[in-house]
């Protein structure tokens, strides 16, 4: 079945809307619409719910590897850098996180992160309740610093060099390559179809694809695994 990204858009929003705007928690009916109304307008800033990120990508990708290098992060958390994470929504360029009391370690932790060649992530607290009234909201952003596609998917010219910057160098310790189809939540984010996400186009996939693929059969990583 092809993936339908707007389909899997809508069912990310719905879910995350129930989890974020709860009708149970607010004492009268305009606070929740307002809550219900600043939560599609980040949406629209940060693009679509998420279930998980490309390895590659800005907001995980300063895991370190030096202790298992070959356990790949696709979410954002203590092990990428970012302290006081709590009741986390996910989203294409961004994410909003909901810790009790002030969130500052949430932001203090992201202002020590390592600058990134084509992204800056920052961080605000938002003036609108989600989740839960004792809880603050934080919004993290991935803000991009070369053009995206029109549709808000990142072009090859920016994924295929940030997965080989984090593939390549695994080249001295793989014992087997991994096929495509293996790797595909890894490389592409979650939800996804057989080579495009949420992050990524069709195009773009493809692309990614046979260029991974001439990649494993040069042997670098070792004989393919099956």
């Amino acid at each position: 079945m092809a993936f339908r990204a707007n389909e899997a858009a809508q069912v990310g929003f719905e879910r995350v809307e129930a989890m974020l705007v709860p009708r149970q928690q607010y004492a009268d009916e305009s606070q929740w619409t307002r809550s219900k109304e600043a939560l599609r307008d980040i949406i629209d800033e940060i693009g679509p719910v998420v279930d998980a990120y490309p390895v590659w990508h800005p907001l995980v990708c300063n895991h370190s590897y030096s202790h298992q290098p070959l356990i790949p992060v696709t979410r954002p958390g203590k092990d990428c850098g970012y302290e006081g994470l709590d009741h986390t929504y996910y989203f294409a360029r961004g994410f909003i996180t909901c810790p009790y009391g002030d969130g500052q370690e949430v932001i203090d932790s992201i202002e020590k992160l390592p600058l990134h060649p084509v992204a800056n992530i920052t961080a605000e607290r938002l003036e609108v309740q989600l989740y839960n009234s004792s809880a603050t909201p934080i919004l993290v952003k991935c803000n991009w610093e070369k053009p995206l596609n029109n549709d808000g998917t990142i072009p090859l010219s920016i994924a295929m060099p940030l997965l080989l910057e984090r593939e390549i160098p695994l080249w001295r310790i793989s014992k087997v390559a991994e096929t495509w189809e293996s790797m595909l939540t890894y490389f592409i984010g979650n939800p996804h179809g057989r080579v495009s996400s949420l992050f990524l186009s069709q195009e773009t996939g493809q692309a990614m694809k046979k260029i991974w693929t001439a990649l494993i059969k040069t042997g670098m990583y070792g004989p393919i695994w099956v």
